[in-house]
């Protein structure tokens, strides 16, 4: 990966639905060349997908709530019931499997308290865990969804 890429990544971070001709501008590439680009990062799978970012107040699902669970399990099995579980879950926007004193942290999004307590009594009917903790978002200060990319080589 060039400096040319980096900045193509960059760039789509912030922007993906900029017209090519644009991108190739930016770059200092005609449009054919950056073109191939983009799709070699998308087939080497740097660019896993483009999305559009909305926002959760508009779709009533303006309450963040971090999940630490905890459990008793550890095995390949339980694990696999679990994720599919959570999967099912749209609340669940990122789920994550923890070193240290929790086993997995989950960030859930809801309209509301009522709505948080209907998705933690699925949750726990879904699967036996040992405890579950919930921490409640009283303001995002920052959110991003573009990756450093002082760290590539």
């Amino acid at each position: 990966m060039d400096h040319i890429d980096r900045k193509i990544i960059e760039i789509l971070q912030v922007d993906c639905d900029l017209p090519l001709g644009n991108l190739a501008a930016q770059v200092g590439l005609s449009t054919t060349p950056c073109w191939r680009r983009v799709q070699k990062l998308e087939a080497d799978g740097v660019i896993r997908k483009r999305v559009a970012l909305m926002d959760p107040g508009a779709l009533n699902v303006g309450v963040t709530v971090f999940v630490a669970v905890k459990t008793r399990e550890h095995t390949a099995s339980w694990l696999e019931k679990f994720a599919a579980a959570v999967n099912r879950m749209p609340e669940v926007v990122e789920f994550y499997r923890m070193s240290g004193d929790i086993d997995y942290l989950l960030r859930v999004v809801v309209p509301d308290i009522k709505g948080y307590d209907a998705f933690y009594k699925e949750l726990i009917e879904t699967i036996d865990l040992t405890d579950v903790s919930s921490s409640f978002a009283m303001e995002q200060i920052k959110y991003t969804t573009a990756l450093p990319l002082g760290y590539l080589g």
